[in-house]
């Protein structure tokens, strides 16, 4: 939502709740640059994928048509996204996930025990034995949201159907039960199965309901998230990140 300046943040949370999507994106221009925060129906954001590839459309098609390359200043600090045809590569922070104790209450929140379990600092992975069982999960979103150190949880296994790892994230702490695809999300899956795969480059699927599939390239401390962006018929679907998408 293109703004002339930041509201303050009630009133923008205000906005949020009334749209009630997963996220809606504000942003303002600062010179050459453009300011940008994301909240969710309950709470702000401090990263979020599909919020930025949604403000870089805006951008690129609506307030300056043409523009191919786009720095967003965010709580997360800069965020540079290149635009290329239909595609956009954002660059954002790599997270890198390290293994902790099996936790009893993730197994009874997802019904099924992880074989291995690791924390990325903001949000718990549990790694899966295939990616049939991640597709077919129905956890217990309540249990979710009573994890604790934890923004959310990501479920991931080795991937199928030509994808090299396959993922769900659940964030009910957030607002959001289930996201869609979650560029956020993958700042930590993909240095975590780039190392495992010994690549530096990976095809991802998120498997929610909608699902969705993004591009994810080791550079350094950061991380490449490439996707694309629809235009869709109704409000909810106005950014859709599919064929290479992120949130």
């Amino acid at each position: 939502m293109p703004l002339e300046t930041l509201a303050d943040d009630a009133l923008l949370q205000s906005i949020a709740k009334e749209n009630d999507l997963p996220v809606t994106a504000f942003l303002v221009r600062n010179g050459a640059s453009w300011n940008l925060r994301w909240f969710t129906a309950t709470n702000e954001l401090p990263l979020c994928g599909h919020g930025t590839i949604a403000a870089a459309w805006v951008v690129s098609t609506r307030l300056d048509p043409g523009r191919t390359e786009m720095l967003f200043e965010t709580n997360a600090g800069p965020l540079p996204v290149r635009r290329n045809g239909e595609r956009y590569a954002m660059d954002f922070p790599a997270r890198h996930p390290k293994a902790v104790a099996p936790v009893e209450q993730i197994a009874t929140a997802i019904g099924v025990t992880p074989v291995e379990l690791h924390h990325d600092g903001v949000n718990y992975i549990a790694v899966l034995e295939s990616a049939a069982i991640v597709r077919a999960l129905r956890p217990d979103i309540s249990a979710v949201e009573r994890l604790e150190e934890t923004r959310g949880l990501i479920v991931t296994a080795a991937g199928d159907e030509g994808y090299d790892c396959v993922s769900r994230y659940f964030t009910p702490q957030q607002g959001v039960p289930e996201d869609a695809v979650t560029g956020s999300a993958h700042c930590a899956l993909t240095p975590f199965w780039c190392e495992r795969l010994a690549q530096t480059e990976i095809l991802a699927f998120q498997a929610s309901e909608r699902g969705g599939e993004l591009v994810g390239r080791i550079r350094g401390n950061r991380v490449e998230l490439e996707g694309a962006c629809r235009e869709g018929l109704g409000a909810r679907d106005a950014v859709d990140l599919d064929a290479g998408a992120a949130r």
